[in-house]
């Protein structure tokens, strides 16, 4: 009997641009990266300062089926006068344009991608709570 192994985690290759990627739920998982990107991801580990976790219910039935969860993790932003609380730990991931597009397709309207900046610095992408994300980021 054979064992298969999963394919290793492909680091973006080749010349092209890459968009950075900042993950703290369901990004992050092989079978959501499998069926979303068509490979594993390579990244790094960093966090997302000035926000709070909450948990979204997801009613698409397709992202239900590809994630196996029914609540997704979503970030709120910590409001003005809320005390600082720990950052989000996540991964970043480089990833294509053309990925970044499959990446929008998979989350739900509920989630709108804004750039933040990491406490590594580097600056990336993020999903965030569709309904307060006024104000978060700015490219």
């Amino acid at each position: 009997m054979t064992t298969q192994h999963p394919a290793p985690a492909q680091p973006l290759s080749g010349q092209g641009e890459s968009e950075h990627l900042f993950s703290y739920g369901t990004l992050q998982l092989e079978a959501v990266q499998l069926s979303t990107f068509g490979r594993r991801l390579a990244g790094q580990a960093d966090q997302l300062p000035g926000f709070r976790l909450d948990l979204l219910e997801i009613q698409d039935p397709a992202v239900v089926a590809t994630s196996g969860q029914t609540h997704h993790p979503v970030l709120v932003r910590c409001a003005a006068g809320d005390a600082p609380g720990s950052p989000i730990p996540g991964t970043v991931f480089a990833i294509t344009p053309n990925e970044l597009a499959q990446a929008d397709a998979y989350e739900v309207a509920d989630y709108q991608r804004v750039r933040v900046a990491l406490v590594s610095g580097r600056q990336a992408w993020v999903y965030v709570d569709a309904r307060n994300a006024g104000g978060v980021g700015g490219d």
